[in-house]
């Protein structure tokens, strides 16, 4: 992790400490590399709290992703039951902390996540 000043690529809050996480594990184990030259010619740097939410919205994105290629009979690994579990119970943790979260996020919504846990809880069902 690196520190660095400066606004807040999200919220743009100055006088605080900015993060960027360069190498890291998704929601399900798998290495990332966010920041790698081929990828990432702009890093962008976040506060605390806009880093958290840049997580939350990662973890989201990772089980939608999985959820689509289940949904598309893909292999997904969310086809088993516990991940699938894993997976719906961190869902509602992140509406959880987005609920309360004082300022909205700048990269989530609660509405996105409610969404997905409701068509992941349509799928428990026809399976």
């Amino acid at each position: 992790m690196d520190f660095a000043a400066g606004p807040c690529n999200a919220c743009g809050t100055t006088g605080v400490a900015l993060m960027k996480l360069s190498l890291g594990k998704d929601f399900f184990g798998r290495v990332y590399d966010r920041l790698s030259p081929s990828t990432d010619q702009s890093p962008k740097w976040y506060c605390e709290g806009c880093s958290m939410q840049k997580n939350l919205q990662r973890d989201f994105r990772d089980i939608l992703g999985e959820f689509d290629k289940l949904t598309a009979g893909q292999g997904s690994i969310l086809s088993t039951q516990e991940e699938f579990q894993r997976a719906s119970l961190r869902l509602r943790e992140i509406s959880t902390i987005l609920i309360g979260v004082a300022d909205h996020s700048q990269f989530l919504t609660v509405a996105d996540v409610t969404q997905l846990i409701g068509r992941m809880q349509t799928t428990t069902m026809q399976i």
